[in-house]
């Protein structure tokens, strides 16, 4: 079992077993055994629709919303930035802990690392060519494609009260 802090400070816990995959099922269409088919790639498609994903743990957490006396609008209030981060890192985890197979959780254990480290290298890679830009050179090239720089507020005259 697996749990996660919103960002409202609410703390809830994943469990799955058949019964969750069951709801799940029911209630968002996402059969959880199949999302690591094809090599993963159900999961990853579903951790990157947002909403989707949200439906998917509300399904996961629904008795303990239901006693908190929220909705699924609200719980889904609780979900952004890190709060998203550590919900996915939860509901992943516990994904993998759900298969009977033992290597073939070590294997997905191992996909998930690689990664993991596959976006966190690319998005340092992102973050040199950032660091790399020639704003003077970008701001020249604009304004020649543009023709030049837009008028100023101060350059433009408002018009006269008379009309002239």
């Amino acid at each position: 079992m697996r749990s996660f802090t919103d960002r409202k400070n609410r703390t809830w816990q994943i469990d799955i077993d058949v019964t969750a995959i069951k709801r799940v099922r029911g209630l968002t269409g996402v059969y959880l055994p199949e999302l690591i088919n094809d090599g993963g790639k159900p999961l990853n498609d579903l951790v990157q629709d947002i909403p989707k994903l949200v439906d998917v743990l509300y399904a996961l957490c629904q008795d303990q919303v239901e006693r908190a006396g929220i909705d699924d609008e609200e719980f889904g209030r609780g979900f952004s930035g890190d709060a998203l981060e550590k919900a996915t890192e939860a509901f992943v985890e516990e994904i993998i802990d759900f298969f009977p197979n033992k290597q073939a959780r070590e294997s997905l254990r191992k996909l998930m690392k690689k990664s993991k480290e596959v976006s966190l290298l690319l998005l340092t890679k992102a973050e040199k060519q950032i660091d790399q830009l020639d704003l003077d050179s970008l701001a020249e090239k604009w304004m020649s494609s543009s023709g030049g720089l837009p008028a100023s507020s101060a350059s433009t005259q408002a018009p006269s009260p008379s009309g002239n």
